[in-house]
């Protein structure tokens, strides 16, 4: 039940009954802190049909409203009723809490695009925060009523895999994964450094030859090596093939090992190599329809400077697809193929013009779902300098920051005591829980269109809005539910509390608050609710007894009433990809 949609259906059912008035909706919000209420109605909108001032409608449609158990009394401030909800109506809801009411119908068919990395490299800090932003949004989509395809597109061709195969090539000496122990994605990443570091030195050469720096960047001797090595991947040369594919599954079992400790995952995976040639067959129809235009030299472009854009490359003078011309294709695809109601890409903020352009093309050439394509762009995020060394020294590597993480929060629970009393190998499944916990609580807290100053200490502490802080309530109402469990309850006739109707108020609102985390495409309203919701049943927690309370009735209500916090709570920790432990 939701208590807003409630009251208002009541609202409207008793317009009609006892005024003759029918409007379309009406609008219920939660009262103001400053006046007595649970949530007001805003009386101006029907002044006009009922014929009266409206402090005047306000009494006329409280006195009515009375003759419903809902309500147990009204104020009226100006044009706002103020309602205040009955223990009855309390006692309901907590009732059908307990016996949980579900909504299951599915809505639409969706998917999240995220990760989506070079097979060149180890994925980073910036790729957590795509990770965590895209597994989230991918939850709360899911939580809201939709099914959700989770997946991504991995980079797996061109010059820049080149230059890792062709340094492992010259330089390796036949080094694998087993005989260096190495994950994967790291020992191609090592070669990928290995062949930056060659060709500089081969650029500083040719230009204290004589040759400008850009005449040195297209002819030094290894990048003509890497642009050869290309030429003959895609005159699909067996060789070069083979070892193409040996060294991308080095990078992929290394994804999944560093995808498993994040605790992402997808429901399926593409690959560039596969989907690079899509699209071609979108572009010679929108020539047909006038909607591309070609140059002298064969490229095909497409004019969007009325719509305050520029003019677009769509395909390069020899035939070959640019990004934007795959873009196009697989969507296309995925739409036919999959038979979606939307998708949601999950990129950086440096490509937010790309998807402008692409959703832009796709309208015009006629796909009525182009207004059903979002782009999720997130700012940068960064680590002060030094606090952290990097494996690269240029970026943060994910699984160096997962580990500090987990580092971080062994030394602060020591020092805190948190973890006293249990076994080390309880101690190190909490450290990761909790490390992992503030990493991702951190990062999604925050709106994703702003940059990020991470600070790992900051983000373990447990006394702030905070993963740690957040997990904590849960383990402490876990450790009541331990002591005593709540018995069934049939009939409740109770008092409750102000600060009890507003926890009930609170947890209400957790659906109302998935929706629009859904509609927003933000993990952070998630991250604000919970840490709202912990904060208020803290102060319940420190001014009611619960095992000792007054009487048994009120020790049942009270214990039912932390166990759905703990409902919520965890629910929410899900919906951000976070573990909730049961012992901390």
């Amino acid at each position: 039940m939701n208590l807003k949609q409630h009251i208002a259906e009541t609202v409207l059912s008793t317009l009609k009954e006892k005024f003759n008035l029918e409007p379309e909706s009406v609008e219920i919000q939660i009262t103001r802190k400053e006046f007595e209420g649970d949530y007001t109605l805003v009386v101006f909108p029907l002044v006009r049909f009922m014929k009266m001032k409206p402090e005047q409608a306000g009494e006329a449609i409280g006195e009515a409203l009375l003759e419903n158990d809902i309500f147990s009394k009204f104020n009226v401030v100006k044009g706002f009723l103020n309602l205040s909800l009955s223990n009855e109506f309390f006692s309901q809801f907590l009732t059908d809490l307990i016996n949980g009411e579900e909504n299951t119908t599915k809505k639409q068919k969706l998917m999240v695009e995220y990760s989506s990395p070079n097979t060149n490299k180890p994925l980073h800090l910036g790729h957590i925060r795509n990770n965590l932003l895209g597994y989230s949004v991918a939850q709360i989509l899911k939580a809201a009523g939709n099914e959700v395809m989770k997946t991504q597109i991995i980079n797996d061709r061109g010059i820049h895999i080149c230059k890792s195969m062709l340094a492992w090539q010259k330089f390796g000496e036949g080094e694998t994964t087993e005989s260096s122990g190495m994950k994967g994605d790291h020992l191609v990443g090592k070669y990928y450094v290995i062949f930056d570091k060659v060709y500089r030195e081969e650029i500083k050469q040719l230009i204290a030859e004589g040759k400008t720096e850009e005449e040195a960047k297209k002819t030094a001797p290894v990048f003509l090596e890497a642009q050869e090595m290309l030429r003959k991947w895609e005159n699909d040369d067996a060789e070069i093939r083979a070892l193409w594919e040996k060294m991308n599954q080095w990078v992929y079992d290394g994804f999944d090992i560093t995808y498993k400790r994040l605790g992402v995952d997808f429901d399926m995976v593409q690959h560039e190599s596969e989907t690079y040639l899509l699209g071609k067959d979108l572009v010679n129809e929108g020539l047909e329809k006038g909607i591309f235009y070609k140059k002298e030299d064969g490229s095909v472009w497409i004019d969007l400077t009325d719509e305050g854009l520029d003019e677009k490359l769509v395909l390069r003078s020899d035939g070959t697809s640019v990004y934007m011309t795959q873009d196009l294709g697989t969507a296309v695809e995925r739409f036919k193929k999959y038979d979606i109601d939307g998708l949601t890409y999950v990129v950086g903020n440096e490509q937010d013009y790309h998807f402008k352009v692409l959703f832009l093309i796709l309208e015009k050439l006629g796909f009525d779902w182009a207004n059903q394509l979002h782009h999720l762009s997130y700012g940068m995020v960064e680590i002060p300098d030094g606090k952290m060394k990097s494996r690269e020294g240029t970026v943060v590597d994910a699984d160096d920051l997962m580990e500090e993480m987990k580092q971080t929060a062994k030394e602060i629970a020591a020092e805190a005591g948190k973890l006293d009393g249990l076994s080390e190998e309880e101690k190190d499944e909490l450290y990761e829980i909790i490390g992992l916990g503030a990493l991702k609580y951190f990062i999604l807290k925050i709106d994703p269109k702003k940059r990020i100053m991470f600070k790992p200490k900051e983000s373990i502490d447990f006394n702030g809005n905070t993963g740690p802080f957040i997990q904590y309530a849960y383990v402490r109402i876990q450790s009541v539910l331990r002591r005593e469990k709540p018995q069934p309850i049939e009939n409740i006739n109770y008092e409750f509390s102000q600060t009890e109707k507003d926890l009930l108020k609170n947890i209400n609102d957790y659906q109302e608050t998935v929706q629009k985390a859904a509609e927003e495409l933000s993990p952070a309203l998630i991250a604000n609710y919970v840490y709202d919701l912990v904060k208020q049943f803290n102060s319940f927690y420190q001014n009611h007894s619960i095992i000792h309370a007054e009487t048994n009735e009120q020790k049942q209500v009270r214990l039912h009433l932390a166990e759905q916090v703990a409902h919520k709570i965890k629910d929410s920790l899900n919906l951000l990809g976070i573990e909730a432990p049961q012992r901390m």
